[in-house]
């Protein structure tokens, strides 16, 4: 048997084999589902942040990365060769700064049945029926705002108190270049 023959019908290979194809296209449609969602939430985000620029990009939930789209490198499952079917991280760059810094959020997206539930931490998690509309992720938008906003003003509160020596880890942010 050469390797792109088909076992014989009922054998255990091909059994095997169904049930990867099936896995196969289970696992696109999560991929497909929530890079939709993180699209729309890239350019809902954007729009509701500052109608006038571009403030919002995709870009790889861990590692280096620059204030650009990087497409399917945006996330967690990129060049993983067989798509696992896993809940999936993306990340977002938000310009931060007039000067061009953006700091990096990490999302982490999950479809369960007919919802999909956006993670942004431990304590906040967004869902969504299925099918949405671009309307259903306001909350998000806001949430994300809200998220980014405390994250500054409670260091700064911290450090006007004299309080700001707990070293928190995990969060980049990048200058853009100008090049």
């Amino acid at each position: 048997m050469t390797e792109t023959s088909k076992p014989k019908p009922d054998t255990p290979l091909a059994k095997i084999q169904a049930a990867a194809e099936i896995y196969g296209m289970r696992s696109f449609d999560n991929y497909v589902q929530i890079r939709s969602v993180a699209e729309q939430i890239r350019d809902g985000l954007c729009q509701f942040l500052d109608n006038g620029q571009k403030c919002v990009f995709l870009v790889p939930p861990q590692g280096a990365f620059a204030a650009q789209e990087y497409g399917s490198g945006a996330y967690s499952v990129s060049g993983k060769g067989f798509l696992p079917m896993e809940p999936i991280a993306f990340g977002l760059a938000v310009q931060v700064s007039t000067l061009g810094d953006y700091m990096r959020i990490v999302l982490q997206c999950r479809k369960e049945g007919e919802k999909i539930f956006l993670q942004l931490d431990e304590h906040t998690v967004f869902d969504f029926d299925l099918p949405f509309n671009q309307s259903d992720l306001e909350g998000a938008y806001n949430g994300i705002y809200k998220y980014l906003l405390g994250w500054f003003e409670t260091r700064v509160a911290r450090y006007d108190d004299g309080h700001y020596g707990g070293g928190d880890i995990g969060f980049d942010i990048q200058r853009a270049s100008n090049s």
